[in-house]
């Protein structure tokens, strides 16, 4: 969207940020009512940023009150959808407009480079809310094949209130992958941001507001994933859930909504993602490009993140010397540092999950071939490219999904062999095939158990195409597409009795 600055740029525009501190809550900036807070710590320095609103049960009950009403109302669910488009292309303006403090702020709070909030991040956040805003008033119904005595309409419907519970390693782009299709269907939407990163939510929600998305149809709520977790999973008057994280906590919303008003729940859970290299593949040096930006990106906190690279052993010793070789492109340090593509791990509890993963590789026997200590810098929580060769299957970690920089080399001996490696874990949310040969490498990208399958790249596809996965990478609905709507929509039958017997209705 726009050119990198130099770091003492992007220093001052931190300096100068005013960040936001509070719920937003029927269209406004209100405490917790508990009047409770927690810190948010920039992960680069340790530094304190703010203070926000920690809250919990009775202001989930205060936000879907509002939220309800706001539904009600028809002030946005009734909205002739040509005008939601209008006023979700206006919050766009608004946020490329803002663009820099988006990024600096979503920067500092999450610890990821600046050049890729700046490149990748808010250019897709705006891209995503665009191409749902124009999808707005091109959601045709349906006919039914007709027959002579009757007619039958399906049509959409938006869901009502609309619970979004939202990751810490994508702040923003989780988000807008919730709320764009959420919104251009006319729901109401409580945004649960992940504790770590919660400012660019609450930003993005003062924003819509200015744009002229009504109070109560976009409400942002920080505070303790367990505690407003449980209350909006277990609320009677949610009608539709859509999280994004960890299987674990995927797990507890279906119990809530069992428990509950058998709401609507979409997971995207976690993911063990694996790069298959398969013994005639071409061009090996530009898939150790693909390899190394698949497991290093953002630090390696991607859902997915092809930690295992599952290579045949006649072109691994090639690949696997490109790979140490592109690596040294990718700098660890400072995130407002352009010239950095690590940043720091987004908190201290992740950072030593990390290195514990690493110490347990070290411990079981894997070949450490590069890294495995962190990098010491000031408070900063970083941790440099590490990769280890000599992994056998039942290693920890070639089985746990490890969230951090850290590659995992496995050597197949057969191109089956590789694919069913692949196929081993319980995850199924992405993976990347490579092969010289197309039928080669669309029958193993059709054998691959996973939502989204690159072929001689690493992609996760655009806003075109569905994103979710299969096994315990979850289930329920798709991000992104068209297909995103589904999760945000009901589905209704109108049917019209047209025979003779039929009572008239008649305009008086």
């Amino acid at each position: 969207m726009h050119e990198l600055l130099t770091r003492e740029d992007y220093a001052a525009t931190a300096a100068g940020l005013n960040l936001p501190s509070n719920a937003y809550i029927n269209g406004k900036f209100v405490k917790a009512r508990s009047g409770r807070t927690f810190e948010t710590v920039n992960p680069a320095t340790g530094e304190v940023l703010t203070s926000v609103a920690s809250c919990g049960a009775v202001d989930v009950d205060y936000a879907v009150k509002k939220a309800r009403q706001a539904f009600e109302s028809g002030a946005w669910s009734r909205r002739p959808p040509a005008e939601r488009k209008a006023t979700m292309i206006q919050w766009v303006k608004l946020l490329k407009r803002r663009h820099r403090e988006l990024e600096v702020m979503e920067s500092i709070d999450s610890g990821k480079p600046i050049r890729d909030c700046v490149k990748i991040d808010l250019p897709e956040v705006c891209e995503c809310l665009a191409w749902y805003a124009e999808a707005a008033d091109k959601l045709y119904g349906q006919l039914a094949p007709p027959q002579d005595d009757a007619m039958a309409l399906i049509v959409r419907e938006p869901a009502g209130v609309v619970a979004c519970v939202l990751p810490w390693n994508f702040p923003l782009m989780m988000l807008a992958w919730k709320v764009g299709p959420a919104l251009a269907a006319g729901n109401s939407v409580i945004v649960k941001p992940a504790r770590q990163t919660s400012l660019t939510a609450l930003r993005l929600a003062e924003l819509a507001t200015e744009a002229g998305i009504p109070p109560g149809v976009f409400n942002v709520l920080p505070g303790a994933g367990a505690e407003i977790g449980k209350a909006i999973g277990t609320h009677p008057d949610i009608d539709a859930l859509s999280f994004t994280g960890s299987t674990e906590v995927g797990r507890l919303f279906l119990r809530y909504a069992a428990d509950s008003n058998l709401k609507r729940v979409t997971l995207e859970c976690g993911g063990k993602n694996p790069a298959v290299v398969l013994s005639d593949a071409a061009e090996l040096d530009s898939v150790a490009e693909y390899v190394v930006q698949a497991v290093f990106w953002n630090m390696g906190e991607n859902c997915t993140s092809n930690a295992l690279l599952i290579v045949h052993e006649a072109v691994k010793d090639d690949l696997v010397a490109r790979v140490l070789d592109k690596v040294k492109d990718w700098r660890t340090g400072d995130p407002l540092d352009p010239a950095n593509a690590l940043g720091a791990m987004v908190s201290s509890s992740h950072y030593k999950e990390v290195m514990d993963y690493i110490e347990c590789g070290k411990k079981e026997g894997a070949k450490l071939l590069l890294g495995g200590e962190p990098l010491v810098e000031g408070k900063g929580l970083y941790i440099p490219p590490t990769i280890f060769d000599g992994v056998t299957p039942e290693m920890t970690i070639a089985r746990d999904e490890i969230f951090g920089p850290v590659l995992a080399i496995l050597t197949a001996g057969s191109d089956d062999e590789a694919i069913a490696m692949a196929n081993a874990t319980p995850y199924g949310l992405q993976a990347s095939i490579f092969a010289g040969h197309v039928k080669k490498a669309l029958r193993g990208a059709r054998d691959l158990q996973a939502g989204t399958v690159s072929v001689n790249c690493y992609s996760e596809g655009d806003i075109t195409t569905p994103f979710g996965g299969y096994k315990l990478s979850g289930f329920g609905g798709r991000d992104k597409s068209l297909h995103a709507f589904d999760q945000y929509t009901e589905i209704k039958t109108i049917w019209i009795d047209l025979s003779d017997h039929a009572v008239d209705a008649r305009l008086d």
